[in-house]
């Protein structure tokens, strides 16, 4: 094991019910006038997003709106949103929204003043150093769901609609400089997407703590995020206005996101390419494929989730860890199989292929091969 490594923990956040008050004061201090909010459609007409537009117009920071947002952001959205930011004279993003709203947001800051094509700064090698850190317009995060943790993140997921290929992009200064985490946010999410982005936080957590990098502050984190999602996602559905479990949800949410520095695995590979070409959702097709890759991962991670099964109070080592995970899903409503999701057997070779060259594949505890995908989505669907 190498014990070289590149830690960073560095985003500034206000966390608490009614900070979203607090959302013109933070864009000022992330040295932003005149903000482009930018979110998803479905997010677009809602009250928290118009009482943040509203917050911003009465600071005299302007009412400006891009909701052109995809499940799965695309280019094209990424296009017509740097347009938008151009055309406005924008000096700043509010990133408002789940992980489509947020990654989306972060990328229109990040691309609105660059000259090269996004696709030129994917996470691949030293590829973020071509772009132009001085035309990087500033960023203020806020998550109105408890899931993808892009809100501590440097890096933004991005769908190419001519390939289907979810991809990374990266770059130090997509961290935002202020971040607003108010749980109150995400007291009206319907149920689906409550479970759908409670379990993909759950996932980051447990990939994270799987992988076989070295990264022992990250483990730590890991660890009690699963702990945060074990017994405060049912709470959350049962009682959607329970403040203090939608409190923890969100710190589970961004404690997922900076674990996961330390590597994702298998879960993920799956998703991306499920999530490209079925447009599925991205936490819910996690929590369906989560099982299957727990058994092939068994060998090498049978000792360390004992330990996690301690922690979270589960008797049975890895064998409990495992039924625990299976009766948290039934509980929540997660469908047992991809099928559900409207995931066919007629693509698997194609997912299986753009599994295996997933970024995170390279983080599992086992070799994910050819053969092994496949395996897997045969299993899962």
């Amino acid at each position: 094991m190498s014990l070289k490594a590149n830690w960073s923990y560095p985003t500034a956040i206000r966390f608490g019910a009614g900070r979203i008050a607090e959302l013109p004061d933070a864009c000022r201090a992330a040295g932003i006038e005149r903000p482009l909010l930018v979110t998803d459609r479905g997010l677009a007409g809602l009250p928290i997003t118009q009482n943040a537009l509203n917050l911003l117009a009465e600071a005299g920071l302007g009412r400006a709106l891009f909701a052109e947002v995809d499940p799965n952001p695309n280019e094209k959205n990424l296009e017509a949103g740097v347009a938008a930011f151009r055309a406005g004279g924008h000096d700043g993003v509010v990133a408002f929204g789940g992980g489509s709203g947020l990654d989306l947001g972060k990328l229109v800051a990040f691309m609105a003043g660059q000259r090269r094509p996004v696709w030129d700064f994917e996470d691949v090698g030293d590829w973020w150093t071509r772009a132009d850190a001085a035309a990087i317009a500033p960023i203020v995060a806020v998550p109105t769901t408890a899931g993808t943790g892009s809100e501590v993140g440097r890096a933004g997921v991005l769908t190419n609609s001519a390939t289907h290929v979810k991809k990374i992009i990266f770059h130090p200064k997509l961290m935002p400089a202020v971040v607003i985490c108010d749980p109150a946010l995400t007291v009206g999410m319907p149920t689906v997407i409550t479970v759908g982005t409670g379990m993909d936080a759950f996932a980051h957590c447990l990939e994270a703590y799987c992988s076989p990098f070295y990264h022992p502050m990250s483990q730590g984190i890991a660890l009690e995020g699963m702990r945060l999602v074990n017994e405060n996602l049912r709470r959350v559905v049962a009682a959607p206005d329970d403040l203090a479990a939608r409190g923890h949800m969100m710190s589970a949410a961004a404690m997922g996101a900076v674990a996961f520095q330390k590597g994702l695995g298998a879960v993920h590979a799956l998703s991306h390419p499920v999530g490209a070409l079925y447009n599925t959702h991205h936490g819910m097709t996690n929590a369906v494929v989560i099982p299957p890759v727990l058994r092939f991962n068994r060998a090498a991670v049978a000792e360390r989730l004992s330990r996690a099964a301690d922690y979270l109070g589960v008797k049975g080592g890895f064998e409990g860890f495992f039924d625990h995970i299976l009766r948290l899903r039934a509980d929540l409503g997660v469908p047992d199989k991809l099928s559900a999701l409207g995931v066919g057997r007629d693509r698997i070779g194609q997912m299986a292929a753009m599994a295996i060259e997933d970024p995170s594949a390279g983080g599992n505890p086992v070799a994910l091969t050819l053969e092994a995908a496949t395996r897997l989505f045969e299993e899962s669907i």
